[in-house]
């Protein structure tokens, strides 16, 4: 249990562009709340109920066989995320890709791949912007379909419903753990940092060349009150989401808290997002013991291989998920 300490009014300070953030907030959104109503599921937490079709291990190998789409798949990432990340110059390492594994085994069975670098932690605006020039460059007026991990999926909304663009035609959005209704850990971090030390915070943040736009728009409240009653979707396109839960992570895994946090206020979630924000068009059901990391196959292969040891094999496998996300796609039509 957390204590929040209600600062005073009087005491708030918070430049132009960075509006305050309330003090008191509902944790789970009416969208949630009706979601989570019990339904006779059997479970003692009725917040287990929304949780739709639940996958154990249906992609823990890889078939022999998947269809391949017609159109592009545009993967668009998260927040601070990159398409590739050079850590030192002149190549003397290689590249760190935020899609490990995925785009080389989405091209080798014949999936047209466009890879889209937005802004890490610029605003839903910013990034949205910036992925539709992706795609007018990349996709060559052809329609498109986006597979999205996080805030991605918000970004792909936005432009899809605000921007627009005359060579850019989205047939389908797939959103991979997008916190379409905030995530209450944002909701903690903001009240915990206090109002009256936001303007502090973002100059420190500016000076190591972070844009904080992305932080506050993730929000539960921002969400609710602005983004989802502005943001229709477009009758055009086809929404399918996903959402993961795990039990628990790794001592040293920088999600243990904000997993708490959320479990507490909104119940099962992959470290960082819920698993009834997850939910968003059709929704294909929850990842079960997968965690935020592993949905871009950045688990930890040595966890894996001493886990396999004693007998523990994986549940799932990324790659696999993101084979079938697109052979779903192909039998969509898209």
């Amino acid at each position: 249990m957390y204590t929040i300490r209600r600062i005073p009014s009087c005491c708030h300070r918070v430049p132009p562009g960075h509006p305050q953030l309330p003090l008191k907030r509902q944790f789970i959104s009416s969208r949630y709340a009706a979601a989570s109503a019990p339904h006779g599921s059997g479970d003692g937490d009725p917040r287990l109920s929304h949780l739709g079709k639940r996958i154990h291990d249906d992609y823990a190998h890889i078939r022999d066989h998947y269809a391949t789409p017609k159109l592009p798949v545009v993967l668009a990432h998260g927040l601070l995320g990159f398409s590739e990340l050079h850590l030192t110059p002149q190549g003397l390492l290689p590249p760190v890709h935020y899609w490990r594994g995925i785009v080389e085994a989405l091209k080798a069975n014949g999936v047209h791949v466009i890879t889209t670098s937005v802004p890490p932690s610029g605003s839903i605006e910013q990034r949205a912007e910036k992925l539709a020039r992706g795609i007018a460059d990349a996709a060559g007026g052809h329609e498109v379909n986006i597979v999205a991990h996080s805030m991605g999926g918000l970004d792909a909304r936005y432009m899809i419903s605000h921007l627009r663009p005359a060579n850019v035609t989205v047939r389908s959005l797939v959103t991979v753990a997008s916190p379409h209704h905030g995530s209450s850990f944002a909701d903690f971090v903001f009240r915990e940092i206090g109002n009256e030390n936001l303007p502090r915070l973002y100059k420190l943040l500016a000076r190591l060349g972070l844009e904080t736009g992305a932080f506050e728009q993730l929000t539960s409240t921002y969400m609710a009150e602005s983004f989802n009653p502005r943001t229709p979707d477009n009758p055009e396109t086809k929404y399918f989401s996903y959402g993961a839960m795990v039990d628990r992570l790794p001592f040293l895994s920088p999600f243990r808290q904000s997993l708490g946090v959320i479990n507490e206020a909104e119940g099962p979630n992959d470290g960082l997002v819920s698993v009834a924000s997850s939910q968003w068009g059709t929704y294909k059901g929850t990842l079960v013991n997968v965690s935020h990391l592993d949905l871009i196959n950045w688990t930890n292969r040595w966890r894996w291989m001493l886990r396999s040891l004693v007998g523990i094999k994986p549940g799932f496998n990324a790659v696999a998920f993101y084979l079938a996300i697109t052979d779903m796609l192909a039998n969509e039509g898209c």
